[in-house]
């Protein structure tokens, strides 16, 4: 008989709290006007046990489900599935919690040593005709996009031998996706590896890069000619776990470094370049400019793990605010850092169309997260670049968003021309429905809705896949 969830677990309970069942809705209720040229879907993955799990649990490892929105001829259709690893199903054989969440050494002996082929969690998207459910210690698992069955472990054709980012980056141009593995091979040397596919989905070059120190590095950018990494001081250290500390702990003293590597080169080229000691767990974009490297991304003063000796870090310390980091190659590679905004925000996204080159609007969930008091965003904004201003709609009382993904409108040519997508759930109501606005108008909020019944546990990462793409 399945146990219910911890009540007294912050991140099993309201907003957080999983749901037991899979389920289909062909038609949600609409309020407000849905644009007759968005027609396609909306995938959203995050975190959601199917049983209580093992105690402690670190949500990172909560095994994913997936939500998608499907969008066409004025109706918004709903489904969502857990993602069919083998973990999965060995509990649900089970019917309990078996894979420790937070360490391996409290796994159930009836699955020690086997690989549950990890929480496919992260995020999901899709390259070269196939949508990939993302978790960044393990392989993608391949989804049907249309039934979201678990179709298996991805390792293409055989070319990655291991884990793969959830943040891998599409170029616009070209197609190609460039995407790298923290750790390959579970070396924790502080080594990377990089990829590129094609935009048939094969990959067609991979190095091994040697990093600056053993580090968890969450995210990456490119640029048309570059790749870009900030590594941050959260350092991971095996002698430290063995001798019963933290196994990933803050160290500012060592400083945050900044990789910056040609796209096609052997790995020989990079150059780790010191910067502020910071936290960045995702990249808004970066783009070169007349010798210089331009990264946006979300940064907070430490990290939310604890330092070396155990200390946690300060609320205040963990607040995440919009910042670009200049590398200027042509002054030995100095960079510098410069705070964009002085409202909290983390989950940046972008036109897409655009990525890896100069470009002027960004899109962030706001107004709460780590460091406020609140553990939910409230807001939705629009940062633009040019103008230096953040433009915000704010959720009504008892509401919080999810990232916002943009959709570009039928036919647009201009950068920011189109549509953002969010979840939004409603405490009141303990239910979430899909909130569509005008991305150059934000300020407005939703221009229609979409209801669900029941609510969405607060989730990561998602991505919008055109109709007929």
């Amino acid at each position: 008989m399945a146990t219910p969830f911890p009540a007294d677990h912050p991140l099993l309970q309201g907003a957080f709290e999983p749901i037991r069942m899979e389920c289909d809705y062909a038609d949600l209720m609409i309020q407000g006007e849905l644009p007759t040229d968005l027609a396609g879907t909306l995938y959203r993955i995050g975190p959601n046990p199917q049983f209580a799990p093992k105690a402690p649990y670190n949500p990172l490892q909560g095994e994913g489900m997936i939500h998608a929105f499907q969008i066409a001829n004025g109706r918004v259709a709903y489904r969502n599935r857990w993602v069919r690893t083998r973990r999965w199903a060995l509990e649900r054989d089970a019917g309990r919690a078996l894979f420790a969440t937070a360490n391996p050494r409290d796994h159930d002996p009836a699955v020690v040593g086997i690989d549950g082929q990890g929480a496919a969690n992260t995020h999901i998207l899709a390259h070269a005709g196939r949508l990939l459910a993302l978790e960044e210690g393990n392989a993608p698992i391949e989804i049907d996009s249309r039934s979201l069955e678990t179709i298996g472990p991805f390792d293409f054709a055989g070319r990655l031998p291991g884990n793969m980012t959830a943040h891998p980056r599409i170029d616009p141009e070209t197609g190609e996706m460039v995407f790298f593995a923290n750790f390959p091979g579970r070396a924790f040397d502080g080594s990377l590896a990089l990829y590129t596919a094609n935009a048939e989905g094969e990959i067609v070059h991979s190095i091994r890069i040697r990093g600056p120190y053993p580090a968890f590095v969450h995210d990456f950018a490119i640029t048309c000619d570059h790749v870009v990494f900030v590594v941050c001081p959260a350092a991971l250290s095996l002698e430290r776990l063995m001798a019963g500390g933290p196994p990933i702990a803050w160290e500012p003293n060592r400083g945050a470094v900044v990789g910056v590597l040609s796209r096609r080169g052997d790995g020989e080229d990079v150059r780790w370049l010191p910067a502020p000691a910071h936290m960045v767990w995702h990249l808004l974009n970066a783009f070169d400019e007349d010798g210089r490297i331009q990264i946006d991304l979300c940064q907070q003063r430490a990290a939310a793990f604890p330092t070396a000796d155990g200390t946690p870090p300060s609320e205040p310390s963990l607040q995440q605010f919009l910042a670009r980091w200049t590398v200027d190659l042509r002054a030995d590679g100095q960079v510098s850092v410069h705070q964009l905004s002085d409202v909290v925000c983390e989950y940046p996204r972008m036109d897409d169309r655009h990525a890896g080159q100069p470009y002027r609007y960004g899109f962030v969930a706001a107004c709460g997260g780590p460091g406020t008091g609140d553990p939910l965003h409230r807001a939705i904004g629009r940062f633009d670049f040019q103008a230096g201003e953040m433009q915000l709609w704010r959720a009504p009382d008892g509401q919080a968003v999810s990232e916002p993904v943009f959709v570009a409108r039928s036919g647009a040519t201009e950068e920011g021309d189109g549509y953002l997508l969010a979840t939004v759930f409603d405490e009141r109501r303990n239910a979430s429905h899909l909130a569509i606005l005008e991305a150059q108008h934000v300020e407005q909020g939703p221009v229609a809705r979409a209801y669900l019944d029941h609510r969405l546990p607060a989730g990561f990462h998602g991505s919008f896949v055109v109709a007929n793409a």
